[in-house]
C-alpha cells in the first residue's frame, strides 16, 4: 500500500522570494538547496527559467534576478539548480538504484516537457499566432506547467513511497488535472480579480497577447473577434482597452467556460483518486487543495 506519508511530502510549491537592491550578491548553493528543490518535485529550477522568460516580456522590479545580475547569470543559475536537483537524487543514501534510475527519469521527462511547452508559448508570441484550438491550448499548458507542477511532483512521491503502478499512475493523471486547472484559475483571475487581490500585473496577460484559454475560446467564438485580436495585438495598458478586451471575453462565454473546464478537471481528478487511493487524512487533503485551486480569488 501506498505510503501516506509521500502524499504530503509532494504537495509543496516553489516559493517566489526577492531582495529588494539595485545589485544582489549570487548566493552560494549547498546540498541542502538541492535537497529543497527535490523536495518540492525538482520544479524549482524550471520555475526560476520560466519566470526569466515571463518577467522579460514586461518591465521588472529591481530584484529580480535577470535584472539585477543580467539574463545570461538567471538561466545560468536555473541550469545549477537543475544539476543540483539530479545530483541529490543520485548522492541521496535513502534510495536505491532503480528506484534513483526512475526519479531521474522522470525528471528528465519532465524537464523535457516543460521547456516543449515553454517553446510552443513563445514561438506562439514571436509568430504572432493566433489561430490556435482549444486542443492547441491544452497541450501547451500541460507541457509548460501541468507535469511540472502536479504530474511529475505526485509521480515521484508515489515512486519512492513504494506505491502500485496504478497508484503512482492515478497520482500523475490529478496532479496533471490539479496543475492544469489551477492555470486556468490563475488566467481567469488575470482577468476577473483586481490588482489586489491577484499580487501581481492585473490584466497583463491582454497587454502580452497571451494565448490563454480564455483568449482563445474568444478568438474562436466572439462576435467582436476582430476587435479582440486588435486589442491582443497591441500590448495596450490602458485600463480602458483591457476591459474592453475583458468584456468581448465576457459576452463570448470564455470566461465561464474556463471556470467550468477547470471545475470539471477537478471533479474527474478527485473521482479518480477516490478509486485508486485508500481514505486518509492525505488523500484528504489532495482533494481540498484541488478545490482550492478553482476556488481561489487570488
Amino acid at each position: 500500500m501506498i505510503d501516506d506519508r509521500i502524499i504530503t511530502r509532494t504537495t509543496v510549491t516553489p516559493a517566489k522570494a526577492g531582495v529588494q537592491g539595485n545589485r544582489v550578491p549570487l548566493p552560494r548553493l549547498s546540498r541542502t538547496d538541492g535537497i529543497a528543490a527535490v523536495g518540492k518535485g525538482g520544479t524549482a529550477p524550471l520555475f526560476l527559467l520560466s519566470l526569466v522568460v515571463s518577467l522579460c516580456a514586461l518591465p521588472a522590479p529591481a530584484f529580480a534576478m535577470h535584472i539585477s545580475e543580467g539574463i545570461g547569470l538567471a538561466i545560468n543559475a536555473g541550469d545549477l539548480a537543475l544539476a543540483l536537483v539530479c545530483g541529490t537524487v543520485v548522492h541521496d543514501p535513502g534510495l536505491d538504484g532503480p528506484t534513483k534510475i526512475r526519479v531521474l527519469a522522470e525528471l528528465v521527462d519532465m524537464t523535457t516537457r516543460t521547456i516543449e511547452g515553454q517553446a510552443l508559448d513563445i514561438g506562439w508570441a514571436r509568430d504572432g499566432r493566433f489561430d490556435l484550438t482549444i486542443d492547441d491550448y491544452l497541450t501547451m499548458a500541460n507541457h509548460k506547467t501541468a507535469f511540472y507542477s502536479g504530474g511529475v511532483p505526485l509521480a515521484v512521491g508515489a515512486i519512492i513511497g513504494g506505491g502500485s503502478t496504478a497508484q503512482v499512475e492515478t497520482l500523475r493523471a490529478f496532479g496533471m488535472a490539479a496543475g492544469l486547472a489551477f492555470q486556468i484559475q490563475d488566467d481567469v483571475l488575470n482577468l476577473c480579480g483586481t490588482a489586489e487581490s491577484t499580487k501581481k500585473d492585473f490584466r497583463s496577460d491582454i497587454t502580452e497577447g497571451k494565448r490563454t484559454l480564455v483568449a482563445i475560446h474568444a478568438l474562436l467564438n466572439a462576435a467582436r473577434r476582430e476587435r479582440l485580436l486588435e486589442i491582443l495585438s497591441a500590448h495596450s495598458v490602458a485600463p480602458a482597452v483591457l476591459a474592453e478586451a475583458v468584456e468581448i471575453m465576457g459576452e463570448a462565454g470564455s470566461i465561464e467556460f474556463a471556470r467550468t473546464y477547470a471545475r470539471d478537471l477537478i471533479i474527474s481528478a478527485k473521482d479518480g483518486l477516490i478509486e485508486a487511493v485508500p481514505p486518509s487524512p492525505a488523500r484528504e487533503l489532495l482533494g481540498s487543495m484541488a478545490d482550492f485551486f478553482v476556488e481561489r480569488s487570488s
